[in-house]
């Protein structure tokens, strides 16, 4: 089983029902999500945004919980979802 950590910075927009997520972009390493996700927090309709890790075997599917390395804005509290 071969472990692999995905970078993953996801915005937030305000919605109807409160703060949902947008479209996740995966970069290449801690560096870039963090810049990313600081970027898409201050783009116009998004309200934040949330650079995390999740670390697991891409050929099954199988990943661990996600780790929060930054948040930039407006984010749910409970991000146990990510």
């Amino acid at each position: 089983m071969a472990q692999a950590t995905c970078f993953v910075a996801l915005p937030f927009v305000a919605g109807d029902d409160g703060i949902a997520a947008g479209e996740p972009m995966e970069c290449f390493n801690p560096v870039a999500v963090v810049l990313r996700a600081e970027a898409l927090s201050r783009q116009p309709g998004h309200v934040g945004a949330v650079a995390f890790s999740r670390t697991g075997d891409p050929a099954t599917g199988d990943f661990g919980d996600a780790e929060i390395i930054r948040k930039f804005g407006e984010v749910p509290d409970d991000l146990s979802a990510l």
